[in-house]
């Protein structure tokens, strides 16, 4: 039985999160899925128990006991809503998910059992899929710890403490830091997603990359009418389509919102070179120039050059803000191989394109004083 929830959409505040909301999370999600197939009972004795702290944040005015059961099921979404929402809420919540961590996680798990031993048997197995926490902001918790390794080391023994499947989304900056081994020893070796390659290490276009994220617009758009010809109802030409791909860097999810933002610019379609043009040049001006602080322009066009980061927190911050995208090619073994590159929609920026050249001048100045010393020294 798999089920997968984005939790920044109705769970978590990705600007300030606990781990306490992630457990909540798990909790409303889980009980909305299996309640057709095991009894809340354990879960709502335990809200039952906490329901006095937890009526004064107006999430009902109806004694516990005078709620049904679905409306009792309902308070979890609610106190979910209100962590999300409710900046002043958030302390009183947490103080009891935290002091009452044990207890929940266990109705939690008493609820999962029930439900394996109910599910059919080839469904018995749950596994969850709690996305989007890779989105978590860093803060900083004193003693060089930040929020990342608190939620996910710190807090560890309660997120890995439910009785199925659990796969978290981490920040790939927590996945590449000093906390590496101490996140493989908890939960195994972290699978990292790269990118869809939609150019090579020699900055040429890679077609089967270019093509799949061509692939994710056709699907999107043939749900609505499979009759529907991308290249010429939707976009103007295929290449109006493929620059926009290439434009993502070969990340989905800005694939989605470069799309979202093309519509905005139409009245109709098709979608042309230059509407193309224009979102991206405002996801780059609005967004991405943005995100990047006067002394890292010379570290992005480093990564540009070498294709390679150093295992630096400045760096693992550019991969955090996507600044910064990893690859994975094979290798004539067969070997999975890394690599790196600037996000295109940087590529584009004319600070970018100082910096590049201002490196670019400098190692051909080192080049031509190595050779011009060689030749002196004959």
């Amino acid at each position: 039985f798999l089920f997968y929830f984005p939790a920044k959409e109705g769970d978590i505040d990705e600007i300030d999160a606990q781990y306490t909301d992630i457990i909540l999370a798990c909790t409303r999600n889980i009980l909305e899925k299996l309640k057709d197939y095991a009894s809340p009972n354990p879960l709502l004795t335990w809200l039952q128990s906490r329901w006095t702290e937890l009526k004064d944040l107006a999430l009902s005015e109806v004694e516990f006991e005078k709620l049904t059961v679905e409306a009792k099921i309902k308070v979890f979404s609610k106190l979910t809503t209100s962590l999300r929402r409710i900046p002043s809420s958030r302390e009183t919540i947490r103080k009891q998910v935290d002091n009452y961590s044990v207890s929940l996680i266990t109705a939690l798990n008493e609820f999962i059992e029930d439900a394996q031993h109910k599910l059919p048997e080839e469904q018995s197995n749950i596994v969850v899929i709690a996305d989007n926490l890779d989105r978590i902001i860093p803060l900083e918790k004193g003693n060089d710890r930040t929020s990342h390794e608190e939620i996910f080391i710190d807090y560890s023994s309660q997120l890995t403490g439910l009785n199925c499947h659990v796969v978290y989304t981490v920040p790939i900056s927590l996945a590449y830091s000093s906390q590496a081994t101490e996140l493989r020893n908890i939960y195994a070796t972290p699978q990292v997603l790269p990118m869809i390659m939609v150019k090579n290490r020699d900055n040429k276009p890679y077609s089967q990359g270019l093509d799949k994220l061509k692939e994710v617009i056709e699907k999107r758009i043939h749900l609505v009418d499979s009759r529907i010809d991308i290249d010429t109802q939707i976009f103007d030409s295929q290449d109006s389509r493929i620059e926009l791909c290439a434009m993502t860097g070969g990340h989905v999810r800005e694939l989605m919102l470069l799309m979202q933002s093309v519509m905005r610019y139409i009245d109709d379609f098709p979608i042309t070179t230059k509407i193309v043009r224009r979102a991206v040049s405002d996801a780059r001006d609005s967004t991405y120039r943005n995100a990047v602080s006067s002394e890292e322009w010379q570290k992005l066009a480093e990564v540009s050059l070498s294709k390679s980061i150093p295992n630096d927190e400045d760096y693992r911050s550019l991969l955090f803000r996507r600044c910064v995208l990893e690859y994975r090619e094979f290798d004539g073994e067969g070997n999975p191989v890394r690599w790196y590159d600037v996000h295109p929609l940087i590529e584009g920026t004319s600070e970018f394109k100082s910096a590049l050249d201002e490196l670019t001048n400098s190692e051909h100045l080192a080049v031509s004083g190595q050779q011009s010393a060689f030749h002196n020294s004959d």
